[in-house]
Protein backbone atom coordinates (compact mmCIF):
# COMPACT_ATOMS: atom_id res chain seq x y z
CA UNK A 1 0.00 0.00 0.00
CA UNK A 2 3.22 2.07 -0.24
CA UNK A 3 1.62 3.63 -3.42
CA UNK A 4 -1.35 4.94 -1.67
CA UNK A 5 1.20 6.53 0.40
CA UNK A 6 3.01 8.48 -2.88
CA UNK A 7 -0.47 9.14 -4.63
CA UNK A 8 -1.70 11.08 -1.32
CA UNK A 9 1.75 12.86 -1.53
CA UNK A 10 1.26 13.68 -5.23
CA UNK A 11 -2.39 14.77 -4.88
CA UNK A 12 -1.88 17.07 -1.58
CA UNK A 13 1.07 18.96 -4.32
CA UNK A 14 -1.39 18.84 -7.13
CA UNK A 15 -3.75 21.25 -4.76
CA UNK A 16 -0.56 23.23 -3.10
CA UNK A 17 0.65 23.82 -7.06
CA UNK A 18 -3.23 24.79 -8.01
CA UNK A 19 -3.88 26.95 -4.77
CA UNK A 20 -0.42 28.96 -5.56
CA UNK A 21 -1.70 29.73 -9.29
CA UNK A 22 -4.64 30.84 -8.14
CA UNK A 23 -3.42 32.67 -5.25
CA UNK A 24 -5.14 31.06 -2.86
CA UNK A 25 -4.00 29.18 0.96
CA UNK A 26 -3.97 25.75 0.11
CA UNK A 27 -5.02 25.08 3.85
CA UNK A 28 -8.68 26.40 2.51
CA UNK A 29 -8.55 23.63 0.20
CA UNK A 30 -9.71 20.07 1.98
CA UNK A 31 -8.97 16.64 -0.24
CA UNK A 32 -11.84 14.01 0.33
CA UNK A 33 -10.55 10.48 -0.15
CA UNK A 34 -12.86 8.99 -2.16
CA UNK A 35 -12.91 4.88 -1.49
CA UNK A 36 -15.61 3.45 -3.54
CA UNK A 37 -14.84 -0.08 -4.64
CA UNK A 38 -11.71 0.21 -2.97
CA UNK A 39 -11.47 -2.35 0.27
CA UNK A 40 -10.85 -1.25 4.04
CA UNK A 41 -7.37 -1.69 3.90
CA UNK A 42 -6.57 0.74 1.00
CA UNK A 43 -8.53 3.34 4.06
CA UNK A 44 -6.06 2.00 6.44
CA UNK A 45 -3.64 2.62 4.03
CA UNK A 46 -4.39 5.84 3.51
CA UNK A 47 -5.02 7.02 6.93
CA UNK A 48 -1.82 5.79 7.73
CA UNK A 49 -0.36 8.33 5.33
CA UNK A 50 -2.38 11.29 7.36
CA UNK A 51 -6.01 11.14 5.53
CA UNK A 52 -8.59 11.63 7.32
CA UNK A 53 -11.78 12.23 5.50
CA UNK A 54 -13.24 9.69 3.30
CA UNK A 55 -16.15 9.70 0.70
CA UNK A 56 -18.32 6.76 0.19
CA UNK A 57 -20.95 6.34 -2.91
CA UNK A 58 -22.67 2.97 -1.68
CA UNK A 59 -23.98 2.85 1.50
CA UNK A 60 -23.86 -0.70 2.24
CA UNK A 61 -20.37 -0.70 1.00
CA UNK A 62 -19.81 1.84 3.46
CA UNK A 63 -21.23 0.71 6.59
CA UNK A 64 -19.31 -2.62 6.32
CA UNK A 65 -16.20 -0.17 6.11
CA UNK A 66 -16.70 1.97 9.32
CA UNK A 67 -17.36 -1.52 11.19
CA UNK A 68 -14.02 -2.72 10.00
CA UNK A 69 -12.10 0.45 10.67
CA UNK A 70 -14.13 1.52 13.81
CA UNK A 71 -10.41 1.77 15.43
CA UNK A 72 -9.05 4.72 13.78
CA UNK A 73 -11.12 8.26 14.06
CA UNK A 74 -11.88 8.69 9.93
CA UNK A 75 -14.25 11.79 9.17
CA UNK A 76 -17.22 9.75 6.63
CA UNK A 77 -18.72 11.55 3.87
CA UNK A 78 -21.95 10.51 2.04
CA UNK A 79 -21.31 11.44 -1.30
CA UNK A 80 -23.73 9.13 -3.73
CA UNK A 81 -27.31 9.20 -4.50
CA UNK A 82 -29.20 8.77 -1.60
CA UNK A 83 -32.84 7.18 -1.80
CA UNK A 84 -35.68 7.73 0.94
CA UNK A 85 -35.28 4.19 2.59
CA UNK A 86 -31.45 4.64 3.40
CA UNK A 87 -31.04 7.98 5.10
CA UNK A 88 -31.39 7.25 8.80
CA UNK A 89 -27.89 5.18 8.68
CA UNK A 90 -26.35 7.65 6.84
CA UNK A 91 -28.23 10.57 9.14
CA UNK A 92 -26.44 8.14 12.14
CA UNK A 93 -23.19 7.36 11.16
CA UNK A 94 -22.04 10.04 8.66
CA UNK A 95 -20.76 13.13 9.32
CA UNK A 96 -21.33 14.83 5.92
CA UNK A 97 -23.46 14.67 3.18
CA UNK A 98 -22.58 15.72 -0.43
CA UNK A 99 -25.74 14.66 -2.04
CA UNK A 100 -28.91 16.40 -1.40
CA UNK A 101 -31.33 17.32 -4.08
CA UNK A 102 -34.75 16.90 -2.99
CA UNK A 103 -36.17 18.90 0.20
CA UNK A 104 -37.60 14.93 1.29
CA UNK A 105 -34.34 13.74 1.58
CA UNK A 106 -33.60 16.93 4.01
CA UNK A 107 -36.17 16.39 6.14
CA UNK A 108 -35.57 12.67 6.78
CA UNK A 109 -32.21 13.15 7.58
CA UNK A 110 -32.79 15.91 9.99
CA UNK A 111 -35.68 13.93 11.29
CA UNK A 112 -33.17 11.18 11.88
CA UNK A 113 -29.87 12.68 13.16
CA UNK A 114 -29.37 11.82 16.63
CA UNK A 115 -29.75 14.33 18.94
CA UNK A 116 -26.50 13.16 21.10
CA UNK A 117 -24.34 14.11 17.95
CA UNK A 118 -23.38 17.66 16.23
CA UNK A 119 -25.68 18.61 13.51
CA UNK A 120 -25.14 16.93 9.89
CA UNK A 121 -23.25 19.04 7.51
CA UNK A 122 -24.91 18.84 4.27
CA UNK A 123 -24.12 20.29 0.84
CA UNK A 124 -26.99 20.83 -2.04
CA UNK A 125 -26.58 18.63 -4.98
CA UNK A 126 -26.66 20.53 -8.30
CA UNK A 127 -26.49 19.97 -12.05
CA UNK A 128 -24.53 22.46 -13.61
CA UNK A 129 -23.94 20.90 -16.67
CA UNK A 130 -27.60 19.52 -17.44
CA UNK A 131 -27.31 16.48 -17.69
CA UNK A 132 -30.44 14.33 -18.07
CA UNK A 133 -28.43 11.49 -16.48
CA UNK A 134 -26.68 13.14 -13.56
CA UNK A 135 -27.82 13.98 -10.14
CA UNK A 136 -28.68 17.24 -9.04
CA UNK A 137 -31.10 19.91 -8.76
CA UNK A 138 -31.12 22.54 -11.35
CA UNK A 139 -29.11 25.76 -10.56
CA UNK A 140 -32.45 28.00 -10.77
CA UNK A 141 -33.89 25.24 -8.60
CA UNK A 142 -31.56 25.45 -5.82
CA UNK A 143 -31.82 28.97 -4.00
CA UNK A 144 -35.28 27.57 -2.35
CA UNK A 145 -33.67 24.45 -1.44
CA UNK A 146 -30.98 25.93 -0.12
CA UNK A 147 -33.37 28.35 2.17
CA UNK A 148 -35.95 25.25 2.97
CA UNK A 149 -32.79 22.89 3.94
CA UNK A 150 -30.88 26.04 6.26
CA UNK A 151 -34.05 26.41 8.06
CA UNK A 152 -34.47 22.54 9.20
CA UNK A 153 -33.25 21.58 12.33
CA UNK A 154 -30.04 18.98 13.57
CA UNK A 155 -28.29 19.79 9.70
CA UNK A 156 -25.88 22.53 8.95
CA UNK A 157 -26.24 23.78 5.04
CA UNK A 158 -22.36 24.27 4.56
CA UNK A 159 -22.38 24.87 0.84
CA UNK A 160 -22.84 23.38 -2.96
CA UNK A 161 -21.44 20.07 -4.61
CA UNK A 162 -20.97 19.41 -8.30
CA UNK A 163 -20.38 16.44 -10.86
CA UNK A 164 -19.62 18.37 -14.23
CA UNK A 165 -19.90 16.54 -16.74
CA UNK A 166 -16.26 15.39 -17.67
CA UNK A 167 -14.31 17.07 -20.41
CA UNK A 168 -10.69 18.08 -21.52
CA UNK A 169 -11.09 21.37 -21.99
CA UNK A 170 -10.10 23.14 -18.89
CA UNK A 171 -11.79 26.40 -19.63
CA UNK A 172 -15.15 24.53 -20.66
CA UNK A 173 -14.52 22.51 -16.81
CA UNK A 174 -13.90 26.29 -15.41
CA UNK A 175 -17.36 27.96 -16.45
CA UNK A 176 -19.03 24.93 -15.25
CA UNK A 177 -17.47 25.31 -11.54
CA UNK A 178 -17.62 28.80 -11.80
CA UNK A 179 -21.40 28.13 -12.12
CA UNK A 180 -21.59 26.68 -8.72
CA UNK A 181 -19.52 29.32 -7.24
CA UNK A 182 -21.37 32.21 -8.28
CA UNK A 183 -24.65 30.55 -7.23
CA UNK A 184 -22.83 30.16 -3.45
CA UNK A 185 -22.27 34.08 -3.61
CA UNK A 186 -25.34 34.77 -4.15
CA UNK A 187 -26.99 32.90 -1.92
CA UNK A 188 -24.54 34.33 0.65
CA UNK A 189 -25.35 37.98 -0.38
CA UNK A 190 -29.15 37.02 -0.04
CA UNK A 191 -27.99 36.05 3.76
CA UNK A 192 -27.33 32.39 3.84
CA UNK A 193 -23.50 31.87 5.27
CA UNK A 194 -22.17 28.84 2.83
CA UNK A 195 -18.46 27.72 3.47
CA UNK A 196 -18.37 25.45 1.09
CA UNK A 197 -18.18 24.12 -2.80
CA UNK A 198 -17.52 20.33 -3.40
CA UNK A 199 -16.50 20.37 -6.53
CA UNK A 200 -13.32 19.03 -8.25
CA UNK A 201 -11.95 15.23 -9.13
CA UNK A 202 -8.50 13.59 -10.25
CA UNK A 203 -8.87 14.31 -13.30
CA UNK A 204 -10.01 18.32 -12.92
CA UNK A 205 -9.00 19.52 -9.62
CA UNK A 206 -7.05 21.93 -10.59
CA UNK A 207 -9.91 23.73 -12.67
CA UNK A 208 -12.00 23.37 -9.84
CA UNK A 209 -9.41 25.30 -7.30
CA UNK A 210 -9.35 28.31 -9.26
CA UNK A 211 -12.99 28.24 -9.59
CA UNK A 212 -13.02 28.23 -5.65
CA UNK A 213 -13.31 24.84 -4.37
CA UNK A 214 -13.17 24.30 -0.97
CA UNK A 215 -13.27 20.32 -0.93
CA UNK A 216 -11.81 18.15 -4.09
CA UNK A 217 -13.06 14.82 -4.55
CA UNK A 218 -10.57 12.49 -5.25
CA UNK A 219 -10.54 8.46 -5.67
CA UNK A 220 -8.96 7.55 -9.10
CA UNK A 221 -5.54 9.62 -8.28
CA UNK A 222 -4.91 8.11 -5.02
CA UNK A 223 -6.31 4.35 -4.98
CA UNK A 224 -5.59 3.74 -8.67
CA UNK A 225 -8.36 2.69 -11.44
CA UNK A 226 -11.46 1.14 -10.07
CA UNK A 227 -12.91 -2.38 -10.77
CA UNK A 228 -16.47 -2.04 -11.05
CA UNK A 229 -16.92 -5.81 -12.11
CA UNK A 230 -15.70 -7.07 -8.52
Amino acid sequence: MTTISANLQAVNARIAKACAAAGRNPAAVALLAVAKTFPAAALRAAHAAGQRAFGENYLQEALAKQAELADLDLEWHFIGPLQSNKTRPVAERFAWVHSVERLRIAERLADQRPAALPPLNVCVQVNVSGEASKSGCAPDEAPALCRAVAALPRLRLRGLMAIPEPTQDSALARRRFAVLRQLRDRLNGEGLALDTLSMGMSDDLEAAIMEGATIVRVGTAIFGERNYAK
